[in-house]
């Protein structure tokens, strides 16, 4: 082999990751299956499968980071495990699994002020994991049985979630007080006697009585209001934040309901059920019923394409991902994600 031969192989090794990485999809949907213990990286534009990672047992929920080179999972079993499983996403590989301690079934997440924030059902508490320290640095107790889901906000000054079995939605807001004393001074330095959490403040919850079985809820994108699907009743609450009280119960006939999602414009309220074949839109100002969209024998996680072409709702009990065109409210594909898909997520690479 010739010099120049040689030359030109060492090249051509050197641009191919190159290319690769500059054809890398910059936004991926991220699906669980909770039979196979997989996360799936999904190409949204192709449908196509990048890549299976093993996520650890009974995962249920999942979240990208702000950057979206990292993801967590919540590894639930009802209250039988404690772990977040985490996922580099750039390398397509598991990472060391989060050990939250006494907190057990994890399940609802959300990733704001660049940590992770999560719900522990068994424990009826709330917490946020800060991947910089690699510690939980903020535990809150819900009294509520069954803390399920969670949203913060984005300046983190409001946590909303929904508790199951007590059929309420807590809303948790700061205040400028410190917890049992005056208002806080400058936050102390680093070592022992350090607050949990966001340096100085105490917070208020306010607990809020919804239908019975609340589980998937969100809020609208003005900030105004929080959507509760009921899966015993088959009811949706809508909560006006402003005055921490429920303003309107829709009899929306969506018995076994699981997740609700607003589309990004806000003028669409998708909610899927475990116990129906259908997706049910509703119209986010008007409350009534648009259509119901055949998916399946029954749906879960959903989750909706930032620019607002699509929605993507696990349908666990025919083991796909059906995709739905918001235009037209019709299924237009498939996506095989392995068996029992639950969590959906989506990641934007920055």
């Amino acid at each position: 082999m010739t010099p120049k031969t040689m030359a030109r192989i060492a090249l051509f090794a050197v641009l191919i990751p190159i290319f690769a990485s500059a054809q890398a999809p910059k936004e991926t949907l991220l699906a669980l299956s909770k039979r196979d213990h997989t996360l799936s990286i999904v190409d949204p534009a192709s449908l196509k499968i990048l890549s299976k990672v093993p996520v650890g047992e009974d995962p249920h929920e999942v979240i990208a980071s702000a950057d979206g080179r990292t993801a967590y999972v919540s590894n639930y079993g009802g209250g039988a495990y404690n772990t977040l499983a985490v996922i580099d996403l750039a390398e397509q590989k598991p990472l060391p699994a989060i050990d939250l301690g006494p907190l057990r079934g994890p399940h609802g997440l959300d990733f704001v002020g660049g940590k992770t924030w999560f719900t522990a059902e068994a424990a009826k508490a709330i917490g946020s994991y800060d991947p910089v320290s690699k510690k939980v640095d903020w535990i809150l107790g819900t009294g509520q049985n069954r803390t399920h889901m969670i949203l913060v906000s984005g300046d983190m000054k409001r946590i909303i979630t929904t508790n199951v079995s007590s059929g309420s939605v807590s809303i948790i807001e700061k205040t400028a007080g410190r917890a049992g004393g005056p208002p806080a001074g400058p936050p102390p330095g680093p070592g022992p006697g350090r607050p949990m959490g966001p340096p100085g403040g105490d917070w208020d919850e306010t607990v809020v009585k919804v239908g019975n079985g609340s589980e998937g809820f969100d809020v609208s994108p003005d900030a105004k209001e929080v959507w509760v699907a009921n899966a015993q009743d088959g009811t949706i609450s809508i909560i006006d934040i402003a005055a921490k009280k429920v303003t309107d119960t829709l009899a929306a006939n969506v018995g076994g309901a699981n997740r609700l999602k607003f589309t990004p414009d806000g003028h669409k309220v998708f909610v899927s059920s475990l116990r129906l074949g259908t997706v049910a839109v509703l119209d986010g100002s008007t409350h009534k019923e648009i259509k119901r969209i055949e998916v399946g024998h029954g749906a879960a996680g959903i989750v909706m394409q930032p620019d607002g072409s699509r929605a993507f709702v696990a349908c666990t009990p025919d083991n796909y991902v059906a995709v739905i065109d918001l235009k037209s409210l019709e299924v237009t594909g498939h996506i095989d994600v392995g068996q029992e898909p639950d969590g959906l997520a989506w990641a934007v690479t920055h």
